[in-house]
């Protein structure tokens, strides 16, 4: 079953913007007194998936990796159990199995119990749908004045909680496991920039944890830098108030940051004007940057199996109104602990493990004796050697 209020509005909710065509891929239950609403085996929702079949086909025989679904929950309409969204996407998911075995098939639903379960390999965790995105980063100054129940455990000035996100996390977690993965995003497209109202330093904790924990993690573009949220940006074309987050890339302190020769004015998007914006070109050259920290986390995952998405997660301590997080990876007999500090608390807690633990990439945090010792903003990865 897909559960939740999310997915079932899903399947009443249009896709597109008022001024656009809408793709009709059918209703799984019909009303009687609505003739347009046609069964999803109906010619033209027969023939919209056939063209969207051979559109696929196109990219993956160029070499595409896979897509990623916008709006995944809410292609078939008329649908409050959700048969007919897993028919398609097990119908879609089946093909490539058959034809591109090595495609990648991306949810944007926010539910990965339920996405894995209709056919995806990856689903986001993101600002809606679960909680678990919210409890963790909810942004600490929000441009877009959307409710909120809380403040995110990555918020400087409260004195911590990880166990609400951890909650709605592992139990998808759990709920997924050897059947696909779970996404946690730096940014996205939708909503303020990490970094919006943020420190360098905040923003490099966040990314320590994102790429020590198990799934698949996806780099915003931009977030490798720490860009910035440019609140002074105008709407354009339906992006409303997420359209500063959409900017170009920010490679040079050149002209249009080295994203285009054009002249401003053309450009789809005005690039920062700040004089303190950063750049890939300026970063390069600094070894202690945002970028060479994100290279690095990154190599480690990579390099390290027991911190990619198939080692295990236990959790050593996590615990209301206390900044530490801290968590075990274990592929094999390789184990590695993670600790993080994302708030502006200084904090410490007795364990026992640190002893046989040999640091990996820490910064202000240190493992002495049996404590861990975290200034605010900071953590820390260790390997245990016994």
């Amino acid at each position: 079953m897909v559960r939740g209020a999310t997915e079932r509005a899903a399947c009443y909710q249009p896709n597109f913007f008022y001024h656009q065509p809408a793709l009709n891929y059918g209703h799984a239950q019909p009303d009687p007194a609505k003739p347009w609403q046609l069964p999803v085996t109906a010619p033209g929702p027969r023939a919209v998936r056939e063209e969207l079949r051979r559109i696929m086909a196109f990219w993956l025989d160029l070499g595409c990796d896979g897509f990623r679904v916008d709006m995944a929950a809410s292609l078939v309409k008329g649908d409050p159990d959700g048969q007919g969204l897993r028919a398609l996407w097990d119908d879609y998911r089946g093909w490539l199995a058959k034809h591109y075995p090595e495609a990648v098939l991306v949810s944007e639903w926010g539910n990965p119990r339920a996405a894995i379960g209709s056919g995806f390999h990856i689903d986001f965790l993101l600002h809606f749908g679960e909680p678990a995105y919210q409890h963790l980063c909810a942004p600490r100054v929000d441009p877009f004045n959307w409710p909120q129940e809380k403040r995110g455990y990555f918020d400087r000035e409260s004195r911590g909680d990880i166990t609400a996100f951890l909650e709605n996390y592992l139990a998808h977690l759990e709920a997924t496991r050897d059947r696909g993965f779970i996404a946690l995003p730096t940014g996205n497209h939708d909503f303020a920039r990490f970094r919006y109202g943020r420190s360098e330093a905040e923003q490099r904790v966040f990314h320590a944890l994102l790429f020590t924990l198990p799934g698949v993690p996806f780099l915003y573009y931009g977030d490798e830098i720490g860009m910035d949220f440019n609140d002074q940006v105008p709407d354009k074309e339906g992006g409303y108030t997420r359209t500063g987050t959409r900017t170009p890339m920010q490679w040079t302190r050149g002209r249009n940051a080295g994203f285009s020769t054009a002249p401003a004015r053309q450009l789809y998007l005005p690039v920062d004007k700040s004089p303190a914006r950063v750049s890939v070109a300026s970063q390069e050259a600094d070894s202690a940057s945002p970028l060479h920290h994100t290279r690095r986390l990154l190599a480690l995952r990579r390099d390290h199996p027991a911190l990619g998405n198939t080692g295990s997660l236990d959790v050593i301590h996590a615990a209301k109104d206390h900044p530490l997080f801290v968590f075990e990876r274990r592929l094999g007999d390789t184990r590695y602990l993670v600790a993080v500090n994302p708030t502006r608390r200084r904090a410490t807690i007795d364990l026992p493990v640190l002893i046989s633990a040999e640091p990996v990439y820490v910064d202000r945090i240190t493992g002495k004796n049996q404590l861990i010792l975290a200034a605010p903003f900071s953590f820390g990865i260790w390997q245990l050697t016994s």
